[in-house]
């Protein structure tokens, strides 16, 4: 049976000048961005929308709720952004008296397959824009400026900040952005041809920099056949010798005859964590529909936790992506249920 597309093609149809990016197969993932924006007006102005005396009403509520308007607005608005599920928009002003200023920030929040850049940055100009409405009778002379994304997290690219900097009360609320610093973890690596020498193993050194980029110290790194007395032996030895909290163990999770991993996983663990396995291959339906087909897992081996991905480069980024949002958090609940001193 042929493979169906996702995309329709029209055999005769132009090629169009712009195009709808198709998310299709992203996965949904906890999104969140933070805008902001100044506008600056007369001493006369800014007494007015400080004190709420303008004719209009009270300026800062009423943009607050433009600003949450906006958000919602967005793909209405720009017209190739997807219509997202907003879970919540936040919008706080936050008044200069000595430049005669307010600066707007709005908070877009969703669970979503794309990210919510756009929702915060169109919140923010609704925002500013309804104070300048609101204002204008007052000091028709005013300026918006300094509209930018300050924060976006979730998603590929993780946790984004301005390089011009964000304010300090923000940076306190970022996810830390190497939860696995002073963490010992482990690699090993199964693979007949590249234990041979036919080909060079990719999985393990993208592995690695994901890895140390996250701040853990990586203390054994081993590629292996797939054979379970090697895999069972290289995995103990790796956890009496080392006693790291991680260890992943790459190649050997799918159906075939040689595909071990599993069983010996199963054959060596005090207690096996299915649970993880579980929701691996179910965020994994996102990427390829035959993702049910592969027996990744995960257990203990004393103190450490050992995770068995599938081999393929592909599979293993896929994979990380799913769990390193949560994988310190992960191994720091483990720990206070009595493992690793």
């Amino acid at each position: 049976m042929s493979k169906a597309k996702d995309v329709l093609v029209f055999p005769t149809a132009k090629t169009p000048d712009f195009k709808m990016i198709n998310v299709g197969r992203k996965r949904p993932t906890r999104r969140r961005a933070v805008a902001c924006g100044t506008i600056r007006m007369s001493r006369e102005a800014f007494e007015s929308v400080r004190d709420g005396s303008l004719p209009k009403g009270n300026v800062l509520a009423l943009a607050e709720a433009a600003g949450i308007t906006g958000a919602k607005k967005t793909p209405d608005i720009i017209p190739m952004c997807h219509t997202l599920p907003l879970d919540q928009v936040t919008v706080h002003s936050v008044l200069d008296e000595q430049e005669n200023s307010v600066t707007v920030y709005v908070q877009a929040v969703a669970f979503a397959k794309t990210g919510v850049e756009m929702e915060a940055l169109t919140g923010a100009n609704a925002a500013l824009l309804t104070i300048w409405d609101l204002t204008k009778g007052v000091d028709p002379d005013l300026s918006i400026e300094g509209i930018r994304l300050l924060v976006k997290t979730g998603g590929k690219s993780g946790i984004w900040t301005n390089p011009l900097g964000i304010p300090d009360w923000l940076e306190a609320q970022l996810p830390d952005k190497q939860p696995l610093k002073g963490q010992k973890v482990a690699l090993l690596v199964m693979s007949d041809r590249a234990s041979k020498g036919e080909y060079e193993d990719q999985s393990g050194p993208l592995l690695k920099r994901k890895l140390e980029h996250m701040g853990a110290e990586l203390v054994s790194h081993r590629l292996v056949p797939d054979e379970k007395e090697e895999i069972s032996q290289s995995i103990r030895e790796i956890c009496d010798q080392y006693s790291p909290a991680l260890l992943i163990a790459s190649g050997g999770t799918g159906p075939g005859p040689r595909d071990v991993t599993p069983e010996v996983l199963a054959g060596i663990s005090e207690r096996m964590l299915d649970g993880l396995g579980d929701v691996l291959r179910a965020e994994s339906l996102h990427h390829t529909d035959t993702a049910w087909l592969s027996r990744m897992t995960a257990g203990m081996v004393g103190a450490t936790l050992v995770i068995a991905f599938p081999g393929s480069p592909k599979a293993v980024e896929e994979c990380w992506d799913i769990i390193e949002p949560f994988i310190g958090d992960a191994l720091h609940k483990i720990k206070k249920q009595g493992y690793g001193g």
